[in-house]
């Protein structure tokens, strides 16, 4: 089968780079560089260095080299709160050595503070610009010439037949990049291969597979309680989902993006997509075959997608969807499932952004974290973001390919509103259900029946509801990272001033002051 996708035509010819900085953005990196190469010297003098240092001394007589390599892994976690300048009021020719070493709390709260002053004072809230149909469908023509414009009508999930004609005995599944690359699943396409000639419709001598997308999408965030979410829904009968929890296709993978500073792969076709959904088609299309009265009646069962990038990562539209101005991104992801499925719904659940950070820079498997680390870090992607504010709109800093690499920590990913407004440029508020991990904390009950409510399930019993209820929370943080305890109060102080007024548009969006997180 022909997996070709026009628009990544000549992807192999372009290196893939990570970043196309401009002279600006170079210079930016070169100077957070060279401070904390500097840095290192001092930060071998602090107080917790010492303690390394004696138990260092156990080790007198290994080779010098290991101790410099020691002593260059401590000092990131070991030079306490220090804050540079913002990077963007320095020229490029700015010699590092002016920048200063060793801050006092005050004299850090004051500089940060100054930083986050100057964010709030440029944020706006301008509407997009939304590309009509045709722009799209001409955009991605191959994804348009394999999903039809109408499902079938007795379904309530959205599916459609497509003609089968390759080898019934062939393995339908052999050249799928989701089996070849993810090992957990292969019992799974194991069963799929072996199943798939008996849920070959016939019709009029010819062969057809029954192709299904998903009838809902949780599309954020993450570190919000999407996993728990996943988890409760499966357990719902009516309810089934793809063969893995976070295809990423729609953001990542049709670009051939596993990590995106780690260049291009070979893009997943959109048919290795659809298999994902075969587990629930087979299911949907054995309710059809035994419907032998044909008395039409409605098959309930629908399917979701759980990718909880599909709100807010655009970050490949630089390297497909430039237009030139290279300013904000003429297309984004929902641009393109609206145009196949205009009806689809779509659950995001919220937190504090503020914890929702924290809980993200926890959950990367990244050595020496602690709350200093998680500061120092703050800062930094406080200063990128207010450099770049001070020459773009704030659609085009949180959709910025390179700045979002450059942050050491996701500060964009808790902008909800900016995500949430693009969003419903195109879908109905209607279409979109918000809830608050806080909520969903307190009575998941009350949670998941908004959520079946929305998706417009069937009853259930009151054990089965109690089944899906009552059970623990999954994705839980680790041990090891509740004994880093909470964030420093000045941190959260700082990101909860940068968050404030976003979080206040996204309250009077959704007529909720429960969004304020106050």
């Amino acid at each position: 089968m022909d997996h070709r996708h026009g628009f990544l035509n000549g992807l192999d010819e372009k290196k893939p780079a990570f970043l196309h900085p401009s002279n600006r953005w170079t210079g930016v990196l070169t100077v957070i560089e060279n401070n904390r190469a500097q840095h290192q010297t001092w930060g071998l003098w602090t107080l917790g260095s010492v303690r390394k240092i004696k138990i260092l001394s156990f080790l007198f007589g290994l080779m010098v080299t290991v101790l410099i390599m020691a002593s260059y892994i401590l000092t990131r976690d070991q030079k306490g709160l220090f804050l540079t300048p913002s990077p963007y009021h320095l020229t490029v020719e700015s010699h590092p050595a002016q920048l200063p070493l060793n801050l006092s709390f005050a004299t850090d709260y004051t500089v940060v503070r100054e930083v986050v002053r100057s964010i709030v004072a440029r944020v706006d809230f301008s509407q997009r610009r939304v590309p009509d149909l045709r722009e799209v469908r001409e955009k991605e023509p191959n994804i348009f010439s394999a999903i039809p414009l109408k499902f079938l009508p007795h379904l309530k999930n959205p599916c459609w037949y497509e003609e089968f004609f390759g080898n019934v005995t062939a393995d339908p599944y052999g050249k799928n990049l989701y089996a070849l690359y993810s090992k957990r699943f292969q019992a799974v396409y194991d069963h799929l291969r072996r199943a798939f000639p008996a849920h070959l419709h016939q019709h009029t001598g010819r062969q057809y597979r029954l192709r299904c997308l998903p009838f809902f999408y949780i599309i954020g965030q993450p570190k919000c309680g999407t996993t728990d979410l996943y988890d409760r829904l499966q357990l719902h009968p009516e309810v089934h989902f793809t063969t893995m929890k976070e295809p990423h296709w729609w953001t990542r993978k049709r670009f051939g993006i596993i990590r995106l500073s780690n260049g291009f792969h070979n893009p997943y076709p959109l048919n290795d997509y659809l298999d994902l959904f075969d587990q629930a088609a087979n299911q949907i299309q054995d309710h059809l075959t035994s419907n032998s009265s044909k008395t039409h009646k409605k098959v309930d069962i629908i399917i979701g997608e759980a990718s909880a990038s599909t709100m807010w990562d655009n970050n490949a539209w630089v390297y497909f969807y430039d237009n030139g101005t290279k300013v904000e991104p003429p297309f984004l992801v929902q641009d393109f499932i609206h145009a196949v499925q205009p009806d689809a719904r779509f659950i995001v659940m919220l937190r504090d952004p503020v914890e929702r950070l924290y809980s993200d820079y926890l959950y990367f498997g990244m050595a020496n974290k602690s709350v200093e680390d998680f500061h120092e870090r703050v800062s930094e992607s406080l200063h990128l973001f207010e450099g770049c504010l001070a020459e773009r709109s704030i659609r085009s800093c949180i959709y910025n390919t390179t700045l979002n690499n450059l942050m050491p920590v996701r500060l964009q990913v808790g902008l909800y509103v900016i995500y949430l407004l693009d969003w419903l440029s195109v879908y109905s508020r209607e279409q979109i259900l918000i809830l608050r991990l806080e909520d969903h904390a307190a009575n998941r009950k009350i949670t998941m029946r908004r959520v079946f409510e929305f998706l417009k399930l069937g009853p259930l019993t009151l054990q089965k509801e109690a089944d899906i209820t009552k059970s623990p929370a999954s994705n839980t943080r680790r041990p090891a990272n509740r004994n880093l305890g909470p964030m420093l109060p000045i941190t959260k102080e700082i990101l909860q001033s940068f968050y404030e007024p976003f979080n206040q548009r996204l309250a009077r969006v959704l007529r909720d002051p429960a969004f304020l997180w106050m």
